[in-house]
């Protein structure tokens, strides 16, 4: 998108210049279509076979992973959807076009994630609290966990070069998390092989929902935070406020907004009071290039207001 700048009266002579970075969109590093086919397509498979091994061999803990890695299929195709959704081009009516779907997905995912972890735990302490545990078979159990290491580790690897977006970072840490829980049941299975203690099926599953809330609880921090346009981490808005403050010509500043649009695209916009008025399109391209560089954020508005012209109804608002 090149650099652009519209003028226009406001609040009689003051003026709005809004400048748009081209470069400043941190995309994740490329497309991640076929990551997502392969990755949906291998667990798709995995569920099936560890669910049904898992009901013929009484083990709850190769369920509690099925379920684990069935609701990682629906999170990996909702991440999948969003992906492509965000490059659809802006409308009238969705003026950023839809990047903000790859918010939604990241919380839907972490959401949905924790309610599958409720149920699996819950299946879990009803097996624990019976008065005869169930025979579980230990060599199927290591049997089937060993290729879900596999299957999850290798999906994990493709998405690992996009963990800077939280959406594709959301799919590489359940795919990591699985492959480590997967490492949890075949050690489970050993254990059961060795002295037959069914009971550690169970409480397995339990320390397995654990390390799922554990690990997930992050993602959702993150996007709901971001879902309700809070300053994205690693970005002070007091740092980018002073900046602004030290422009050529700039007096005063007001009403400053720095929010995610996307999960990877950062939006700005700031009234900048100047002694002189407008300063022509140089100094919009020239801040927007620097707030791309410095800080990230690569679709800045500043509005451009005259020094001791009419007073700004928002100048109360956040600074």
């Amino acid at each position: 998108m090149a650099e652009h700048d519209h003028a226009h009266d406001h609040h009689g002579h003051s003026h709005h210049g809004h400048s748009h970075g081209g470069g400043g969109h941190v995309h994740a590093p490329a497309t991640f279509g076929r990551a997502f086919a392969i990755g949906i397509t291998l667990n798709i498979a995995f569920v099936v076979i560890e669910a049904v091994y898992g009901i013929a061999s009484e083990s709850m803990a190769l369920v509690a992973d099925a379920g684990h890695n069935l609701s990682d299929v629906l999170g990996l195709l909702v991440a999948w959807i969003a992906s492509v959704l965000v490059k659809r081009s802006p409308t009238p009516r969705f003026t950023y076009g839809l990047r903000g779907s790859s918010i939604l997905a990241a919380l839907f995912n972490a959401v949905f994630l924790l309610v599958a972890t409720g149920a699996i735990a819950w299946e879990a302490i009803a097996r624990l609290l019976a008065p005869e545990p169930q025979p579980v078979a230990g060599a199927t159990v290591m049997v089937v966990a060993g290729i879900g290491i596999l299957i999850n580790g290798a999906t994990a690897w493709l998405f690992a070069s996009g963990s800077s977006d939280i959406n594709i970072r959301g799919a590489y840490l359940h795919m990591l998390a699985d492959a480590a829980v997967s490492a949890g049941v075949v050690i489970t299975g050993l254990i059961i092989v060795l002295t037959g203690a069914a009971w550690i099926d169970p409480l397995v599953s339990l320390v397995i929902a654990g390390l799922i809330v554990w690990a997930t609880w992050g993602l959702l921090r993150d996007s709901v935070v971001m879902s309700l346009s809070a300053v994205p981490p690693g970005i002070d808005p007091a740092a980018v406020g002073a900046y602004l403050r030290a422009r050529p010509g700039v007096t005063d500043l007001h009403d400053l907004h720095i929010w995610p649009m996307s999960t990877t695209d950062i939006a700005l916009t700031a009234h900048l009071v100047m002694a002189q008025g407008h300063p022509g399109n140089g100094f919009l391209v020239a801040a927007a290039e620097d707030l791309r560089s410095r800080f990230g954020i690569g679709h800045a508005t500043l509005q451009i207001e005259e020094a001791g012209g009419p007073a700004c109804a928002l100048a109360g608002d956040c600074t």
